[in-house]
């Protein structure tokens, strides 16, 4: 495996994936099988009566769908120590953390060396396709991760999210290499204790290689806007550390100044040629290639909730493309972007057959039925129709619903290609009416405009279902990049209420069974403050994503965007 990554041949790894993709349903076949014969001995298998069976229908007959919440004391069990054949067949040695934003606290998931294979295979295939428009040469990446710190679970197993299980396993390293992909910044800084010391030198690290620079990404696009609206805070003193080849006192982490202290030279020519590049900029725009002149694109993961910030990291690309990163959660892999060239609001996702079996429940759009439609298996689904995601993984996880809603818009052979439209828990409720995330960002992107009339843009955004008022009523939370008139956030609230389209709410409003929405404009730095939070808990800034509806189990999130509201408004629209 190390020295395929060594050797990787783009063409061949593309020419390996067309022949998978031709007949994806074998494919599925043999990896269900696989997965079967490898776990078959598990307590959870051995438990539901499968006995040996591993085609499809048996396998859907004997064993349920299920959430976390169904998994939950069988992973307990694991965390704690007990290494006998519980959800897989060889014991599980490391633990996965998810962000937690979507419910307030992580969740543990097993990880073992088949999710890290799937992990590189997607790195590999995306490679393979986005190389081909875009060729990268021998130069080095600008990339904007962090891992949390290793800890281990009351059993003793490591445990971290599951960026860091990726970023700290040897194997990442050689594949970036191979993928013409290298971080520019040292261990130390990617390791770093403290976030914001770490970012401060990966935008050092960047600066002092920048015309060896390719790509510029991370694993969000959150974390590349987070950066660069850092680094317009700090590039005077970035500029001071390069002249004086000294690292600013502020970053007080000892391996870290270690570290540095290799890197940095006195180049006051450097320095020079920075300061005039900023001060030559106009609001920053085009501010990545101006600062790295040799960089191809910009890559990271652009959709679902990460949408929100393309606007302003367009900005900070200028005639950069923008390119979405593959598809995946913390329990596992799904697809790659093969198509590199298509917009990050276009971006789909083709499959790979042999990392999971995969299976998509129908979404209805009539509320006729309460019985949850049977499943499709991955060659079944249909063009333009939209599903829930079940995944079965080599990690223990066996008809898992991923609670990720997306949408089939083609196949490329026969795996079809999806794209993401929302998380299927995340609807803002309160009798007929049901918003998705979806649809907050879209109610959000037209207050936006009303924003940029005065030159202003959202920072971020959340939201609240209050239901302590009669009627409920939604509550949009807005940071905002500076001073707004009264008139000018009146209207931005009364947009938001009108840009909620959803039939169930608007008769509800008109009828006064939900009240008015409210906005809460929240302080500079609330929603860093919230970032601080996680990263408090053990998180990576790597895995952060805002949370977009903050429900009641996620008090602490709550309390801090309640504590820095500065203004409120009542919509006036109905």
């Amino acid at each position: 495996m190390l020295d395929k990554m060594e050797q990787l041949n783009p063409e061949r790894v593309i020419e390996e994936f067309e022949v998978m993709t031709r007949d994806a349903e074998k494919v599925q076949r043999e990896t269900l099988k696989q997965i079967l014969e490898e776990n078959g001995s598990a307590e959870y298998l051995q438990n539901l009566g499968l006995e040996g069976r591993t085609d499809p229908a048996s396998f859907k007959a004997f064993v349920p769908l299920v959430t976390h919440k169904d998994l939950e004391p069988y992973i307990r069990r694991i965390v704690d120590g007990d290494s006998s054949s519980i959800l897989t067949g060889k014991p599980i040695a490391t633990i996965s953390l998810s962000s937690g934003t979507t419910q307030g606290k992580p969740k543990f998931i097993p990880f073992n060396d088949e999710l890290m294979d799937a992990t590189l295979q997607i790195f590999r295939t995306s490679y393979a396709f986005r190389n081909r428009e875009f060729p990268l040469g021998g130069g080095k990446a600008l990339q904007f991760i962090y891992g949390s710190k290793h800890g281990k679970t009351k059993g003793g197993l490591a445990a971290g999210t599951a960026t860091t299980n990726v970023y700290r396993n040897p194997r990442f390293k050689k594949t970036m290499k191979a993928l013409h992909s290298q971080c520019c910044s040292p261990d130390e800084v990617i390791f770093g204790p403290d976030f914001h010391q770490s970012l401060y030198c990966h935008l050092l690290c960047g600066l002092i290689f920048y015309d060896e620079i390719q790509l510029v990404s991370s694993a969000f696009a959150h974390s590349i806007v987070l950066a660069f609206r850092t680094f317009e805070d700090v590039w005077q003193e970035l500029c001071n550390d390069i002249k004086d080849g000294e690292l600013n006192s502020q970053v007080t982490d000892p391996s870290l100044r270690a570290a540095m202290s290799k890197l940095l030279k006195p180049n006051p020519e450097l320095a020079d040629l920075i300061y005039k590049k900023c001060s030559g900029l106009s609001n920053w725009y085009g501010l990545i290639p101006e600062l790295f002149p040799n960089v191809k694109y910009v890559y990271g993961i652009m959709t679902g909730s990460m949408e929100a910030y393309l606007k302003k990291l367009r900005h900070y690309a200028g005639e950069l493309p923008l390119l979405s990163a593959d598809y995946g959660s913390s329990e596992g892999w799904i697809g790659a972007n093969i198509s590199p060239r298509l917009p990050p609001e276009l971006a789909t996702y083709a499959v790979l057959p042999n990392i999971g079996y995969f299976e998509f429940i129908p979404l209805r759009s009539d509320e006729e039925s309460y019985t949850e439609p049977e499943p499709l298996d991955l060659t079944e689904v249909k063009v333009g129709e939209e599903y829930e995601v079940v995944l079965t993984n080599f990690a223990g996880l066996y008809r898992y619903k991923l609670g990720d809603v997306v949408k089939v818009m083609g196949f490329h052979n026969s795996t079809p290609e999806l794209k993401f439209v929302c998380r299927s828990n995340l609807l803002l409720t309160i009798n007929i009416d049901k918003n998705t995330e979806k649809d907050l960002q879209i109610a959000v992107e037209e207050a936006a405009m009303v924003l940029a009339g005065e030159k202003l843009e959202v920072v971020d955004f959340s939201s609240l279902v209050d239901v302590s008022t009669d009627p409920g009523h939604y509550v949009i939370f807005l940071e905002i990049s500076g001073e707004a008139s009264e008139e000018v956030l009146q209207e931005c609230c009364n947009c938001l209420d009108r840009s909620f389209v959803d039939a169930g709410y608007v008769s509800s409003r008109k009828v006064k069974t939900i009240g008015p929405l409210e906005l809460r404009v929240v302080g500079r730095g609330a929603f860093q403050k919230i970032l601080d939070h996680y990263l408090g808990l053990g998180s990576a800034v790597s895995q952060f994503k805002t949370p977009r509806c903050v429900g009641p189990s996620n008090i602490k999130v709550l309390q801090i965007l309640c504590n820095n509201v500065a203004k409120t408004y009542l919509s006036t629209a109905f």
